[in-house]
């Protein structure tokens, strides 16, 4: 019980570095709070700053999901222990959750898609692998990030219990199937005004640079756009 306390606070801590807000303050200097749709990620750093920064952003906060998952339990328990998959998921939890509420911004943050992709990448890869594709293909074909982002977490948790079959709920893996429908419904959620906007037709496609940015300088009045 106690590592795995210990384990979801590093997570949650990781999770929390703000890597959006940080780049645009320190290089862009700018609060990205409140530019473009308000959000604290990658899409609204790569609308603002340009594609390059969005990208640094995104390959950032999918780091501080992987490195939680990929190490953290090692430091309490040896990978042969039964115990050692729900470590990883309690990693997984902590980072995810730390990303959306961060302690250093008041508990407001990104809706979580960069970082859970870190976090999947080790915890599932194979699932991993069709979320990504399933992105790759969305964002190609619309170039509506929540669209894509919805469908890959979709993707994820089909491919997941796919590819487990009977043992998703046994007794070694059934937290990391817990968590392949707990994350999914929790990213999508976070995305509920994407999801208004996109029923009444006014998501926006993604578009690179500053330009796009001085065109909506207000924050969303609720949910920030997507990670």
């Amino acid at each position: 019980m106690f590592s795995a306390l210990l384990v979801g606070l590093f997570a949650y801590l990781c999770g929390s570095i703000p890597f959006a807000y940080l780049i645009g303050k320190g290089i862009g200097g700018i609060d990205i709070r409140t530019v473009g749709s308000g959000n604290v990620g990658a899409t609204n750093i790569g609308r603002t700053m340009g594609m390059r920064w969005g990208i640094l952003v995104l390959v950032l906060d999918a780091i501080k999901g992987l490195v939680p998952v990929g190490l953290f339990p090692y430091l309490f328990v040896d990978s042969t222990d039964p115990q050692f998959i729900h470590l990883k998921v309690i990693a997984a939890v902590g980072a995810i959750v730390g990303h959306m509420c961060p302690v250093w911004l008041g508990f407001r943050g990104g809706k979580g898609v960069a970082t859970a992709l870190g976090v999947v990448l080790v915890l599932s890869p194979y699932a991993s692998l069709g979320a990504l594709v399933a992105f790759l293909v969305a964002f190609a074909w619309k170039r509506i990030v929540s669209i894509a982002s919805i469908l890959a977490v979709i993707v994820f948790s089909i491919t997941h219990f796919c590819l487990m079959g009977q043992a998703a709920f046994s007794d070694i893996y059934w937290s990391l199937s817990l968590f392949a429908i707990a994350a999914p419904l929790l990213i999508i959620w976070r995305h509920r005004s994407n999801i208004g906007r996109l029923i009444r037709g006014e998501e926006k496609a993604f578009v690179s640079g500053r330009r796009n940015a001085e065109l909506d300088t207000q924050p969303e009045t609720e949910e920030p756009e997507q990670n």
